[in-house]
């Protein structure tokens, strides 16, 4: 995945998704349906930053008072994660899609830093990556740690409809080009793999 994603960074900033890129824009455009905006901005709420972290850090209270402190440094993939993602707008030039196209996204205090300067760029998707990581995470200690069968059952399939739902946000709301969102879907992806290989090591016997 660490290979995937270098190899689409590198084919992003050499304009090799251009084309793609405005395919996919315009077939999102062709779908546009005004009444659906506001759903579309709350769907928008769930990758946002505020939504996650709250998520978060109740997963690490959580940890925390089930006796589990060594697993809460999984939640530094999120941190790390988020680093990135700063790091790559700032860095590489991708402009997202023109404002005149996009439509109003879900309300968030990322929107400040977000619509000028270096953080204007949109490679990767900051969505993506905390809703690949944040639902991925919950469904991971959801299946280990639950009591109720049903919801151990529902964990992965839950996650997996939030972060499609997400991913097709991005693009109806014109907010992001698809190869953003495949950008934030893989580093998203790496940081979960990182997160759950720490929550799946192997145990003392005492613990």
């Amino acid at each position: 995945m660490a290979v995937a994603f270098l190899a689409l960074t590198i084919a992003v900033s050499a304009g090799a998704f251009a084309r793609l890129d405005l395919q996919v824009l315009h077939a999102s455009e062709s779908i546009w349906s005004e009444p659906l905006h506001p759903l579309f901005q709350g769907i928008a709420l769930l990758g946002g930053l505020e939504l996650t972290t709250l998520l978060m850090v109740g997963l690490g209270v959580y940890l925390l008072r089930g006796g589990f402190g060594a697993d809460v440094w999984a939640l530094l993939a999120f941190v790390a994660a988020s680093a990135l993602e700063v790091m790559y707008k700032v860095n590489l030039h991708h402009l997202g899609p023109p404002r005149t196209v996009a439509h109003d996204d879900g309300p968030s205090v990322t929107q400040l830093f977000t619509g000028s300067g270096p953080l204007a760029n949109s490679f990767p998707s900051g969505h993506m990556v905390r809703a690949v990581i944040v639902y991925g995470l919950l469904a991971f200690v959801v299946r280990r740690l639950s009591s109720r069968p049903v919801l151990r059952n529902l964990a992965i399939p839950f996650a997996t409809i939030v972060v499609l739902l997400v991913a097709f946000d991005r693009l109806y709301l014109d907010v992001h080009w698809e190869s953003d969102v495949l950008g934030g879907l893989l580093l998203g992806a790496i940081a979960l793999l990182g997160a759950t290989v720490w929550l799946d090591r192997p145990r003392q016997a005492d613990n």
